[in-house]
């Protein structure tokens, strides 16, 4: 169903966990951090109560394999073929069971040149964990979804039960590099009432042209595609794409025509026919010919531009015979229920020492301070000069105001498919890639072959977001790299939130306390923390303090904490954010909701709101002396000064539709897991410096007068 990518995300929330380096450095590559040991050869990474679907695992290679993949209670042991002998890498290796693993949705070391990669989608209704085997360079990075119970899915959740995935899918992913969308004689074509149109233009040296103009009714863009003579590919990779939606003020997609298609430039050093053979882009070389495509889904509610800009250059020569096509279809959706398409363009200059580069911030697009919409992917340059050590900086993300990222990875090259650099070597699949860029500088016969760049789109794991999206990317192992980046962003938003923030608890505040008729009678008095949230190194090299400490009140209960908060009666459900002491592993409370409007409180359980792991971790990496892949673990427990930590819990829409208040009792179950077998468990208890209440709503409909 991926036509239906532009389409909004009502009560679903996606999370990207990791092997990262919980002290905000890079310790071992951030490889081989694990959240608890229950037994020697289950190492755990991962641990969430749903219910949800796990769409993507990466690990470095087959390191950690056999891996656990239990759902609800069932323990599924997925391997690879290196696995029986781990000290030998293999021309070729795949998935066992490989039926239940197939290729395209899996990906091994041998073809993405350093990482292991899983698309097969696991429901869980209750449970997942997955746990290592094997610790030695144990990195991974996992994409799952949370949902509603009574969200409105394409089908219901179950437990996954082995069953290998459907063939349709593979059908599906192995047309990458194909034409994938519906053309105009086909059934699906005929059926939807396919339109297409094409030309030919040139483009003079800073100069502009147009393409296409559009205005009528609602309509989706299915096909853009772009071909010039191999002689001018680079020059024109240079140029921009422009497209502006419904006559608004700016823009939407304004992006150099290679790095919008997957590349960070169209030379072609080796004179391979796919220099991207990706799913949704790609870029292909015929003889004579440069041949570009691009499958996003794009809406359009009233017009349409399409322009292309030339690049900034002092080269007094026009660019001839560029050839362009546009397919498109009518589009009966309310507005409110899809996002245009962005593809977002910057040039980060030379990164700050500290800092993450900011790939997007939604709140400074177009004039509009809230979107609601989709995180889709990245298509950007990490060196001019094939230095490949920025990879070592990891991707963080965070919505829709959580100082907590929602997503945490272990590197720039695992987020674009690869492991240990790619080997330096080039390659391309249907949602990852490393396309262009040589391994030394000295194998460089020209500046452009010096350029290196990679790209990651997201399908089943997008990300919505309901009234910001913050795409953050650390650059160097300590945000220390001195490379420049330059990076597209796609994502669909609409510029309106579907989050809505309609109340805010502040625990130890006794005001906020009362007005919420909050009673815990088994907490503790408030107790002041001063900490930090995992927002990446504390200081620079040279010791400049880069994110300062903050304090903050806080409760921890062994009992039932219950209070009130304010909705919007016409939610679609209710996001409920708890920042917590992340000081306290596993903390663990079954949920229940009532009417707070109504004397008599029925209350109804909403689920079990779990946070596995603590700021103490583990970390294991045997030494090749020790045995390397063969050893037995080394566990050598660690505690980060990051104590604070926000995170979310989904309220069933059939639980809060049509209310104006409702009250929450939090029930603490505790879950007695030492972090090492044998060792003295930590203190458990549930703990609370402040709750907030945010209200999904359909966002507003575009103006017919955008201006």
């Amino acid at each position: 169903m991926w036509d239906r990518w532009p389409y909004q995300r009502i009560g679903a929330r996606a999370y990207m966990r990791s092997t990262y380096d919980r002290a905000g450095g890079n310790e071992t590559a951030d490889a081989s951090h694990f959240l608890y040991q229950e037994r020697e050869n289950f190492n755990v990474t991962l641990d969430v109560e749903g219910p949800g679907v796990l769409y993507f695992v990466r690990t470095n290679h087959w390191h950690g394999s056999p891996w656990h993949y239990e759902v609800d209670d069932v323990d599924h042991l997925v391997q690879e073929t290196t696995t029986a002998d781990p000290t030998k890498k293999l021309d070729h290796s795949v998935f066992i069971p490989e039926e239940l693993f197939p290729n395209p949705l899996t990906w091994t070391y041998a073809v993405t040149k350093g990482a292991d990669l899983m698309w097969v989608p696991i429901a869980f209704e209750r449970r997942l964990r997955l746990a290592y085997s094997r610790t030695f360079y144990g990195t991974g990075y996992y994409i799952y979804h949370l949902y509603d119970r009574g969200a409105n899915l394409s089908q219901p959740i179950r437990s996954w039960n082995a069953s290998p995935p459907d063939s349709a899918v593979l059908k599906l992913l192995d047309a990458a590099g194909s034409d994938v969308a519906p053309r105009a004689e086909t059934p699906e074509g005929k059926k939807l009432g396919v339109v297409e149109q094409s030309g030919v233009v040139e483009l003079a040296s800073l100069g502009s042209v147009s393409l296409f103009q559009y205005d009528g009714v609602q309509v989706m863009f299915r096909a853009l595609k772009l071909s010039v003579p191999r002689a001018s590919a680079v020059q024109f990779g240079r140029a921009r794409l422009r497209i502006t939606w419904d006559d608004r003020d700016k823009p939407s997609v304004d992006a150099p025509i290679a790095l919008f298609f997957g590349a960070g430039t169209l030379h072609n050093r080796d004179d391979k026919e796919f220099l991207v053979k990706a799913f949704p882009v790609n870029v292909r070389y015929t003889p004579h010919r440069v041949h570009l495509a691009c499958y996003f889904p794009m809406p359009a509610f009233r017009s349409a531009k399409f322009e292309l800009i030339a690049a900034d250059t002092e080269r007094d020569d026009v660019l001839s015979d560029i050839r362009w096509s546009l397919r498109f279809h009518s589009l009966n959706e309310p507005p409110s229920h899809v996002g245009y398409f962005h593809a977002t363009y910057r040039d980060h200059g030379e990164p700050l020492p500290g800092e993450d580069l900011v790939f997007l911030d939604t709140r400074d697009e177009e004039g509009s301070g809230e979107w609601s919409g989709s995180f889709i992917g990245t298509s950007f340059t990490f060196s001019d000069r094939a230095n490949l050590s920025t990879l070592e900086g990891d991707p963080r993300f965070f919505f829709d105001d959580s100082q907590s990222p929602q997503c945490y990875g272990t590197g720039t090259e695992e987020w674009g498919g690869g492991g240990d650099y790619w080997g330096g070597r080039n390659m391309t699949i249907p949602l990852a890639g490393h396309p262009v860029g040589v391994a030394r500088p000295q194998d460089a016969r020209n500046e452009q072959e010096l350029i290196q760049s990679a790209y990651r789109f997201l399908m089943a794991d997008l990300m919505p977001f309901g009234k910001r999206a913050l795409i953050r990317f650390e650059h160097g192992g300590r945000n220390e790299s001195t490379e420049r980046y330059r990076s597209v962003t796609y994502w669909y938003g609409l510029p309106s939130p579907s989050l809505v923030l309609t109340d805010e608890l502040k625990i130890g505040d006794l005001e906020s306390e009362h007005a919420h008729a909050y009673a815990s009678p088994h907490a503790s008095e408030p107790y002041e923390i001063t900490s930090r949230y995992e927002w990446g190194v504390d200081h620079t090299l040279d010791g400049t303090e880069v994110f300062p400490t903050q304090r903050m009140l806080a409760r921890k209960t062994t009992g039932t904490s219950e209070f009130e908060v304010n909705l919007r009666p016409d939610n679609h459900g209710v996001l409920l954010r708890r920042t917590l002491d992340f000081n306290y592993p596993h903390q663990r409370a079954a949920v229940y909701v009532a009417d707070a409007d109504t004397a008599e409180r029925r209350w109804q359980k909403a689920g079990t709101w779990y946070v596995a792991g603590s700021n103490t971790w583990y970390h294991s990496f045997p030494s090749l002396k020790e045995g390397g892949e063969l050893a037995t673990s080394r566990p050598i427990a660690k505690t980060s000064s990051r104590r604070f930590r926000d995170d979310e819990f989904i309220v069933p829409s059939h639980l809060t539709l049509g209310r104006r208040r409702i009250a929450l009792r939090l029930n603490f179950t505790p879950v007695a897991t030492p972090l090492l077998p044998g060792r003295r468990l930590n203190e458990l208890a549930w703990t609370e410096i402040g709750y907030q209440a945010y209200c999904w709503v359909l966002p507003a409909q575009p103006p017919k007068d955008s201006k």
